[in-house]
């Protein structure tokens, strides 16, 4: 399989308009996928985000297994403040506001001592597709950041007023280059990266074999799959038992690559996390 590498040129601009932002916020809510979150850290966010203080969120926890519990834990033992959500879920605005109005607490302590009443900011980042957008909307009560299920929807860096707060809606932004590609295979199977860069065919190879060694029994419970000691097998035993056959037998591996990753991306599959706590314990934010 070919290294994957995506970096459109608009994410350049973004992270140079973030970074001149940067002094406007009083701290950062950094948007993860709860099913990849080592992969969805941008490191490159460091030097955007500086001393303020961040607020990671474990989101999509609705689609996570025990393991985003795990990593919750682990955020918190790496003295970073760490909530997991589903931000379509209403429920998750009280707890967002509550932790962002702990972050400011002690500036609006200062603040009425002045007399003052303020509005506090927060800029709102991560990689593509996380779900940065949904979580505005869901702070703000109405739709007004764009949003949608392929990355790069989000492509400029613009303020929107949410109650109590400010937010800086960001577009979905990338490190430069990607030196571990375990790590990019798993943003592509999110959907962080752009499909038509893809060669989806080789993702769903990937995508079945790391299925296979972590949760084989979802394979066999969706696809009927019980013999997984080759990817190329798998990946026919689930055309043949989704239909997905050509004229004169040969197996349409285009229309299996799209149902594997949809449905992965969608959970039908099963609740999973592809990543886990403990083979991290050296990772620098």
């Amino acid at each position: 399989m070919k290294n994957i590498q995506w970096f459109p040129g608009h994410m350049t601009k973004a992270m140079r308009d973030m970074e001149k932002k940067r002094d406007l916020c009083d701290g950062v809510i950094c948007v993860l996928d709860a099913r990849a979150p080592i992969a969805t850290v941008n490191k490159n966010f460091k030097k955007i985000f500086g001393e303020k203080p961040v607020l990671y969120v474990l989101n999509k926890a609705d689609l996570a297994d025990g393991k985003a519990d795990a990593f919750l834990k682990y955020f918190e033992s790496k003295g970073k403040d760490c909530v997991k959500c589903d931000s379509t879920n209403i429920s998750t605005k009280r707890i967002l506001l509550q932790r962002l109005n702990a972050i400011t607490e002690e500036k609006r302590q200062r603040a009425q001592a002045k007399g003052l009443n303020r509005t506090f900011r927060f800029m709102v980042a991560g990689i593509p597709n996380t779900g940065k957008s949904t979580i505005v909307n869901l702070l703000s009560g109405q739709k007004r950041a764009k949003t949608g299920d392929k990355a790069g929807v989000t492509r400029d860096v613009r303020w929107l007023k949410c109650g109590a707060f400010d937010l800086l809606d960001t577009p979905g932004t990338m490190p430069p280059s990607f030196e571990n590609q375990y790590h990019a295979r798993h943003l592509a199977y999110i959907g962080s990266i752009n499909d038509d860069i893809l060669d989806m065919d080789d993702i769903a190879l990937e995508l079945l074999g790391e299925l296979a060694e972590k949760y084989p029994s979802y394979l066999t419970e969706r696809y009927g799959i019980t013999d997984f000691s080759e990817k190329l097998g798998m990946y026919e035993a689930l055309c043949k038992r989704r239909g997905f056959i050509l004229r004169g037998g040969e197996f349409d591996y285009e229309r299996g690559a799209k149902a594997l990753i949809d449905d992965f991306r969608k959970g039908r599959i099963g609740r999973l996390c592809l990543e886990d706590p403990t083979d991290y314990a050296d990772f620098e934010f």
